[in-house]
């Protein structure tokens, strides 16, 4: 049993109580062409819910509360998945939900030994080269996704959590400098460099620019980490340069972006509401009309639209449930990653390597609800947990075992040994 049983229960009850309640609205508000519709969903869910808790009991692992939320929001998207359109079950959504709770506890026992990932690490760089070249292998510049047949695999989202994984390692070859020409480098900073240069040439190449801010954003965090390590001062310099760099680079690739980019960044959606707005346009009618409240589950039109289940489902979620059930799903992410901040990570490793996560799921919901609310051009990126899509759910099943593993203990902790009063010494 956990030490205290009691917050356990409680947490355990928010839970429940929450997808009780979402599945309580869907039975009164939502349109089904059969009772059976939301009963089975209903089913599913809770007896879904009862079996993770009493596995999370059996697993015994002090991280209880990142595992509960994560749950929560999990079963919180089948739900809104199984709505849109018309109430029913969204099977393929609930199988990858389950898979993402394996891959985050796949990501959980890679990341806890920081010493392992230390000694390894090279091998995670093979990984980022081999996804690389498999999408240029099978897709040439004709986009991100490998068709399959039965199957669509998108590479670049298993890129993000080693790309997070990388910036973590290497952290003591900081003070492992080479004198080059007159000037101490750091190798690992410049194979780190050179990673990111070879994501962003791949993201150009492939005219995919969408996931770049998010791949950026682990850059700048990792870097930024890596100045900030305690005995890394003669460092700082020459990462503030490439920082410099980076940002003159940036400029200068808006300046001269493809006209497809450009179009994007400057388009009227209500100029061209039937043709190159009429996406977004969509999206903005379709919150404005759920209101606060929503229309009611299955009630919406949004279903109709491409991509309403991935790249505008913030909209999707906002019509149907209204905007508050929305800015609910964004907040549980937002706690899950505070959750595995708010406690002080093990290592070092693990402060880096949860930095670098969360900036990938911060900066990917950032892109995908203000590009449904027209603040930026639509990006193309998911909210994590939340959108459809087999290659994210997975990736971000990962990437929250990493968050996780910044809470466990890294290694268990021996117990001292105690004296009897005879003096003699006898173990616990």
């Amino acid at each position: 049993m956990y030490k205290n049983g009691l917050s356990y229960t409680i947490i355990t009850l928010l839970s429940l109580l929450t997808h009780i309640s979402m599945l309580t609205i869907v039975f009164i508000k939502g349109q089904y062409d059969s009772i059976m519709s939301p009963i089975i969903l209903s089913a599913i869910i809770l007896g879904s819910d009862i079996l993770y808790f009493f596995i999370l009991k059996y697993l015994k692992q002090n991280t209880y509360t990142f595992d509960i939320l994560l749950i929560t929001v999990l079963n919180m998207s089948v739900i809104f998945q199984s709505c849109f359109g018309k109430v029913g079950f969204a099977v393929k959504h609930f199988i990858f939900s389950v898979l993402a709770l394996v891959f985050c506890q796949i990501g959980f026992k890679l990341a806890q030994n920081y010493k392992f990932i230390e000694k390894y690490k090279y091998i995670f760089y093979g990984i980022i080269g081999a996804l690389v070249i498999s999408i240029l292998l099978f897709t040439g510049s004709r986009g991100m996704w490998i068709d399959l047949g039965f199957i669509t695999i998108q590479p670049s989202e298993f890129i993000k959590p080693f790309f997070a994984l990388v910036f973590a390692t290497s952290l003591a070859a900081q003070q492992n400098k080479k004198k080059i020409l007159g000037i101490r480098i750091v190798y690992d900073n410049w194979i780190l460099l050179g990673i990111t240069a070879l994501i962003v040439l791949l993201q150009w190449w492939c005219r995919d620019l969408g996931s770049l801010p998010t791949f950026a954003a682990v850059a700048a965090c990792g870097f930024i980490m890596r100045i900030c390590y305690p005995k890394a001062k003669l460092s700082k310099k020459l990462l503030i340069g490439i920082g410099a760099a980076g940002l003159v680079v940036v400029i200068i690739a808006l300046k001269f972006a493809p006209s497809y980019v450009q179009d994007r960044l400057h388009v009227d959606i209500w100029s061209d509401p039937t043709g190159n707005g009429w996406q977004q346009c969509q999206a903005l009618i379709a919150i404005a009309e759920g209101g606060w409240f929503g229309k009611g589950p299955g009630y919406g039109v949004l279903y109709k639209v491409p991509a309403a289940d991935t790249d505008i489902v913030f909209s999707s979620i906002s019509e149907e449930w209204g905007l508050l059930t929305a800015l609910l799903a964004v907040f549980m992410i937002l706690l899950i990653i505070v959750s595995a901040l708010i406690n002080t990570p093990r290592s070092y490793f693990h402060t880096t390597l949860s930095v670098g996560v969360a900036a990938v799921f911060i900066a990917q919901m950032s892109l995908n609800i203000f590009g449904s609310c027209n603040i930026i051009p639509f990006t193309g990126v998911t909210i994590p947990f939340i959108s459809q899509g087999g290659s994210s759910m997975l990736s971000c099943g990962l990437m929250a075992g990493f968050l996780k593993a910044g809470q466990a203990m890294v290694y268990p902790v021996p117990q001292k040994p105690q004296m009897q009063s005879s003096g003699r010494r006898t173990t616990v």
